[in-house]
C-alpha cells in the first residue's frame, strides 16, 4: 500500500509537471564541449588519464575497505544474535531528522578551499565506530534475557547508529563539495557525474565484499559431530 501509493504521487506529479511546465522560449545556448554520446565516452576516457583525476579514483575506490563489513553486515549480525527486524527498522526512524539537519550542518565546512579536510577527519572516527559495531554484536547474547533486550542496549545502539550517521554524512558531503569544486564548469555534468559514479562504486563494492566473506570467516561449531568444522554450508547440513 505504501509503496503503490507513492508511485502513485510520484506518477501524477511527474505527469502534470510534463503538462504544466513550460520552458522558458528564450535561452541562451550555453558553451558545451560535448555533442553526443560518442564525444561524451571519448571525453570521459580522457579525463580518466589525467594522472590527477587516475590518482584520486584509485584513492577513492579502496578508500571505504575498513567500513565495509561495519557497514553491511552489522545489522544482519544482530538480527542473528536475536534483535528483532522490527525493532531494528524502528530505530532507524530517529535517524530520518539527522540525516535532513546533518548535510547542511556539515555544507558549513565543506564550503571553504579545502573540503577533503572533513573527509580526511571523520575517517578514524567512522574506523573506530567499527569497532564499536563489533562489540555491540559481541554484547548482544550477554544482555538478552526471556523479554527480549533491555532498553539501555538499544539506547547505546541508536547512539552508535547517530555517531555512525555523523561521520558518514561528513565524509558524504565532503567528497560531493570536492567532486563540485574540481569539475571543469564546461563539463561540469559530465565531469562530476563520473567522480561521484567513482564514489558510489567505491563505497558498494567493498560491501558486496564484504557480504560474500560474510560464511567463510565465520568460526562454527558443530554440536555432537566431532571431526566437523561446518566451514561450509554443505558440512553444516551435514
Amino acid at each position: 500500500d505504501f509503496l503503490f501509493f507513492w508511485g502513485a504521487v510520484f506518477l501524477v506529479t511527474t505527469t502534470l509537471v510534463a503538462f504544466l511546465k513550460k520552458e522558458n522560449q528564450e535561452v541562451v545556448p550555453a558553451k558545451e564541449e560535448t555533442k553526443g554520446i560518442t564525444d561524451t565516452y571519448r571525453l570521459l576516457f580522457s579525463i580518466i588519464k589525467m594522472p590527477a583525476v587516475l590518482t584520486f579514483c584509485l584513492l577513492i575506490l579502496t578508500s571505504k575497505v575498513g567500513f565495509s563489513a561495519a557497514d553491511a553486515v552489522t545489522g544482519l549480525k544482530l538480527v542473528e544474535e536475536g534483535v528483532p527486524k522490527e525493532h531494528l527498522a524502528l530505530l532507524a526512524v530517529p535517524m530520518v531528522p539527522l540525516q535532513i539537519i546533518l548535510p547542511l550542518v556539515i555544507s558549513k565546512y565543506t564550503a571553504g578551499p579545502q573540503p577533503l579536510n572533513t573527509f580526511y577527519k571523520a575517517m578514524p572516527y567512522r574506523l573506530l565506530l567499527g569497532l564499536e559495531f563489533a562489540f555491540l554484536v559481541w554484547w548482544a547474547p550477554k544482555v538478552k534475557h526471556e523479554g527480549g533486550f533491555p532498553v539501555y542496549y538499544y539506547a547505546v545502539v541508536v547512539l552508535s547508529y547517530a555517531l555512525h550517521q555523523v561521520t558518514l554524512y561528513s565524509m558524504y558531503v565532503a567528497i560531493m563539495a570536492f567532486n563540485a569544486k574540481v569539475s571543469d564548469p564546461l563539463i561540469g555534468g559530465t565531469y562530476m557525474t563520473l567522480l561521484n559514479t567513482v564514489s558510489n562504486l567505491g563505497g558498494n563494492w567493498p560491501s558486496t565484499v564484504a557480504l560474500w566473506l560474510v560464511d567463510p570467516l565465520t568460526v562454527k561449531e558443530c554440536a555432537g559431530a566431532q571431526g566437523h568444522t561446518c566451514a561450509t554450508a554443505a558440512a553444516a547440513e551435514v
